[in-house]
């Protein structure tokens, strides 16, 4: 199965936070699985670091490649999925990981309820 991880998956996964369920552990632990990280997750991320709403490490990019997470970088059909999709969601960045998800046949990891609204396959986080 190959993965996509929300943005809040991922800081979970990496603080080995609880809320995480007991499913997206383990089927992002499962070494037959491929997880991907979008280039999205990373942008908010160091926005909200930036903003100083979310303390991260000094070697972030280190902790990534560690966990050997394949990295996904958003393309232009990303970015004309994006305007293909309904108006469910106004968050950008979501709507960035729906058409990824979308295009590059993914099954998105999140616990966001208004992403569960589109066709797309999801795990709960």
């Amino acid at each position: 199965m190959n993965l996509l991880l929300d943005t809040h998956v991922l800081l979970w996964w990496l603080d080995a936070d609880p809320t995480l369920s007991e499913k997206a552990k383990s089927t992002i632990a499962d070494g037959k699985n491929l997880v991907f990280v979008s280039a999205a997750v990373i942008w908010e991320i160091r926005i909200k670091q930036a903003l100083g709403k979310l303390d991260m490490p000094s070697n972030f990019r280190k902790v990534l490649e560690r966990e050997a997470f394949e990295m996904l970088a958003i393309t232009v059909e990303h970015s004309h999925a994006v305007g293909d999709l309904p108006a469910h969601h106004r968050d950008p960045f979501d709507r960035m990981l729906i058409a990824q998800a979308t295009v590059e046949r993914l099954t998105l990891v999140t616990r966001d309820i208004i992403i569960k609204k589109y066709k797309i396959p999801i795990i709960n986080a």
